[in-house]
Formats: C-alpha cells, sequence, structure tokens
C-alpha cells in the first residue's frame, strides 16, 4: 500500500492560530507520528509525504505529487478553527463522491477508530470541496483534528501523548480499510553455549527511491535515464499485496535530513514520483563463546563542546557515493574515552558502547531492565549527543531502572523531568522512545543555544523553561539537572567509567 500523507499548510502558510499554537506544527507532528507508527507495526507500507519540515507547498504540488507517485491513499491532516465554544472533531471526503464510494467506506472506518482515542466531540462525517479531496486520483479524506481556537482542544494539542494517541487513530483505521497485516514480533532466541555467538544490532535508515513499478522493465529504463544523468541506481524487488515491485535504489543514509537533501536534488532533477522509506538495517558480528570483546587500551580525552563529526561515505549498490561530515558511529573509534578532567567532559560527542554494551551492563544489576540501548545510541548520534552517558544518567536517575523514587516504570520517564521534588511525579511519555527522546531534547537544550533539529517533534515539556546553553558539560548540570545535586555530574560520569571497562 502507497500512502501518502499531507500534513496541512507550513512554511509561510501557518494555518490557523490560537492559544499559542500554529497549526502548521501541530499537523506535522500527527502527520510524522502517523508516519512512524504504520512503517514500524506494518508490513508493505510505503509512506511519502507533502513535507516532514516547516517548508511551503501550493495545494496543486500536493495532488500532483500524489497523482505522479500512483498512491493508494491520500490522508490530509489539518485543525480546525472557528469561534472559541467550537470544538470536536470532523472528516471530510470529496461532495462528488457518493456514499458508495470506495472513499466513503474508508471514511467510516477511520473516523470510527479516531473516534475511539481522541478525547473529543464527535462533529460527524462530512463532504466538502476542498482542493486536495477533489483533485486526488486516488481515495482520500481530509481530518480535521480539534478546533485551535478552543481551549480544551487546544490544551490536548500541546500534549505529544495525545498526538501520539491520534495518530495511532488514524494508523488504526488505515490498516482497518486497507487489510494491513502487522508486523510479526521476533521472539528472543534462547542462550545456548556454542563455540561461537552471534549478536545483532539493528538501526534506522533512510533509503531515497525514483520510482516503484510492476513491470521490470519500466525499473531497468529507469536505472538508464539515471545513468544518463549521472545518478547511480540499482533495482530493488519487494512484495506488496502479493505482488512483486520494483523500486529503483538511489542511496540509503543513516539520517532523514540526509535523505530529505538527497530527495530534493532528485526532484529539482525532474522526478516527481521519488519518495523516502525508513527501514532497518541489521549488522551481525560473531565472536568466540569465551572470549569477551576486546578494546584497545589507548585512551583519549574529548573537550570540545562541538559534536565530533568524521568524513564518511553513504554508498548505494551500485557504488554512488556521498561524501559529507556526519557524527561519529557508535564504537567507530578503537579508543574509549577517559575522563581526566570531569569538568571539560562535554554532554556533544561520539557514543562508544553498542546498544548490546549498555543492555548488558544495566542487567547485571537489574536482569528486568528494558532494553533502551538502541535508543540511545539512535537519537544520541541523530543530536551528536554523547548517547552512552545519557544512558549513564537514566541508569542513576532511575536506580538501575528499578523507580525506587516517586517516577512509575509506567511514566517511560527515565530522567526525572518535571520531578521537581516531594510527591511530584514529574512528565509522562507515550512509550519507551519517546522518553528517551525527552532526556536527549532536554540535554540538547543544555548543551546549546542552536535550534533543536526537526526530524523529531518537541516532545520535553520543559525544552523552554532551560537555560539555553548553559550547560555544555555533564558536570555543569549540577545545581541545574538536580539541586542542589553538586555531584550530579560526577555521579553519571562515574557510571559511565563503571560501562566502559565493564567486562
Amino acid at each position: 500500500m502507497k500512502l501518502y500523507l499531507d500534513p496541512g499548510h507550513g512554511g509561510d502558510d501557518p494555518g490557523a492560530q490560537g492559544n499559542g499554537l500554529d497549526e502548521k506544527d501541530i499537523t506535522l507532528a500527527i502527520a510524522l507520528k502517523i508516519r512512524n507508527t504504520i512503517l514500524k507495526d506494518y508490513e508493505n507500507v510505503e509512506v511519502k509525504m507533502s513535507r516532514t519540515s516547516d517548508t511551503t507547498k501550493s495545494l496543486a504540488q500536493r495532488s500532483s505529487e500524489a497523482n505522479a507517485w500512483g498512491a493508494d491513499f491520500f490522508l490530509a491532516i489539518h485543525i480546525n478553527s472557528a469561534d472559541s465554544s467550537a470544538q470536536g472533531y470532523e472528516d471530510f471526503i470529496y461532495n462528488g463522491a457518493s456514499n458508495s464510494s470506495r472513499a466513503a467506506t474508508v471514511q467510516d472506518i477511520i473516523h470510527a477508530e479516531v473516534m475511539k482515542v481522541n478525547q473529543l466531540k464527535d462533529r460527524g462525517q462530512k463532504k466538502a470541496n476542498f482542493h486536495v479531496i477533489r483533485e486526488t486520483n486516488m481515495p482520500a479524506i481530509l481530518t480535521e483534528n480539534g478546533f485551535i481556537s478552543n481551549k480544551h482542544d487546544a490544551q490536548l494539542m500541546k500534549d505529544s501523548s495525545w498526538q501520539q494517541k491520534v495518530a495511532q487513530g488514524h494508523v488504526n483505521g488505515i490498516a482497518k480499510a486497507f487489510g494491513l497485516k502487522r508486523k510479526a514480533t521476533k521472539e528472543t532466541p534462547k542462550t545456548t553455549t556454542t563455540p561461537k555467538t552471534t549478536q545483532s544490532s539493528s538501526t534506522t535508515v533512510y533509503t531515497v527511491y525514483v520510482g516503484s513499478y510492476k513491470s521490470k522493465g519500466n525499473a531497468q529504463d529507469r536505472v538508464a535515464e539515471l545513468k544518463k544523468k549521472n545518478i547511480n541506481s540499482s533495482i530493488v524487488t519487494t512484495k506488496i499485496s502479493g505482488a512483486t515491485w520494483y523500486r529503483v535504489k538511489v542511496a540509503t543514509y543513516t539520517t532523514n535530513a540526509n535523505a530529505e537533501k538527497r530527495l530534493k536534488e532528485i526532484e529539482k532533477a525532474g522526478y516527481k514520483d521519488a519518495f523516502i522509506i525508513i527501514e532497518k538495517a541489521s549488522a551481525t558480528t560473531t565472536k568466540s563463546a569465551t572470549q569477551k570483546p576486546t578494546t584497545s587500551t589507548s585512551k583519549t580525552t574529548t573537550t570540545t563542546a562541538k559534536p565530533a563529526t568524521t568524513t564518511s561515505k553513504e554508498t548505494d549498490l551500485k557504488g554512488g557515493t556521498n561524501t559529507k561530515p556526519s557524527p561519529a558511529p557508535a564504537n567507530s573509534a578503537k579508543e574509549l574515552p577517559i575522563i581526566a578532567d570531569p569538568g571539560q567532559f562535554t554532554i556533544f560527542g561520539p557514543t562508544f558502547l553498542t546498544p548490546e554494551q549498555m543492555n548488558q551492563f544495566v542487567k547485571k544489576v537489574n536482569p528486568n531492565a528494558p532494553e533502551l540501548g538502541q535508543f540511545y545510541q539512535t537519537l544520541g548520534k541523530y543530536y551528536g549527543i554523547r548517547g552512552d552517558v545519557a544512558f549513564a544518567q537514566a541508569i542513576h536517575e532511575t536506580d538501575y531502572f528499578r523507580f525506587t523514587g516517586v517516577v512509575n516504570p509506567e511514566q517511560n520517564n527515565y530522567s526525572g523531568i518535571g520531578a521537581t521534588g516531594g510527591d511530584t511525579r514529574g512528565a509522562s511519555f507515550e512509550n519507551q522512545e519517546e522518553g528517551v527522546l525527552a532526556q536527549l531534547q532536554h540535554l540538547y537544550a543544555y548543551a546549546t543555544a542552536k535550534p533543536l533539529p526537526d526530524q523529531y517533534p518537541l516532545v520535553d515539556p520543559r525544552f523552554h523553561l532551560v537555560d539555553r546553553g548553559s550547560a555544555p558539560t555533564w558536570t555543569a548540570l549540577n545545581g541545574k539537572w538536580a539541586v542542589p545535586g553538586t555531584t550530579y555530574g560526577q555521579a553519571i560520569l562515574n557510571l559511565y567509567e563503571k560501562m566502559i571497562h565493564s567486562g
């Protein structure tokens, strides 16, 4: 299934405004959560978005792009506005569509699923002559998710967990309407003693494709056409609803920002059917069962407050490369850091420990600890923050994820955000990834005054309360993250050193 997601407005067009909010920000946040959720949970889904950041795009560009791509379904996300008393949820299909049309059937299902979770008044299913649901060739629905002009609805919109619920409602409806197959949950294999053991890790990658065809010949023609423009590509097959499709792959990236940049270059070259798919890439290492992972004894000290970078090449299957600076990948350096001067050890920097090493360390104390290492590695790399040190901070805050303080495990709050003393339990987050994301965003706020990168929505509820850039080092968090906390940063770094030297 090919889903075209259209977050309303953007860039020069803020959309409706009210109660300190812009429609364009809320629609983008919900749409990104829809994309991430449906790609994570369901098989054979491709998603293309009209925008993934705060950019301007005309209505004609949105509908034309969806038509050229051959989308199976067009979903526009909007927020309503009227007088302050108006509130609730409603959705629209084109007023020229019959009540027995495919669009009407899909609307019935999505409306019911969204209303189960969105905590809004039901304003019903409607029809209208909106451009994006009129000019698209596929079934199309426009949803209006509350009134930004109403205090009750606007308060919900400010809550990231509510945005996720609304996104989940849309995903549930799409999955039901289009018969999507949920991805199988993989069971963790039992550990056995063998001469060799294999460890696998996965990371999120972003692959740029230029066309998806039922005919292999058409895909081959596209590869040849791209080659004439000095764009290397290759053909990748996939199954969609039981049929084989041939996708033309240009390149794979480890960050969405670089993939989006490449996508814009491809579109500028005249290819409007290019798109990005978020995928999981696995890396497997094999070692002797009796041998511990080896580490170099040479050590370095990192003192710069800027994110460490290395020059890397991201290569597609045909050998095309894009050379650029990128954050140093986890465990890429042979040297492990020595914290000679805790006062100079920065929040920004590379992540050295693998997700497996982080998880194994905490499970020695708490076997029931959640496996969060992958989130700290991936999100740490995205923000340029030392993800493994942030993991040590979470260990310190949660007592090895045993939550012996006022914060409950169900809050997914691994860094005590908002737990300001007494019985105040602090913030709650929708899932584990969101809890880690909030922690990394809070660290970013302390480490720099630069704008927060926009691939992920802001979920840290106290981001704007931070004195931006006031704590570029871990020990500078003393008296800020924890009060009085005169040795807060040192305690985190002591834990980190234990993690580094743990066998």
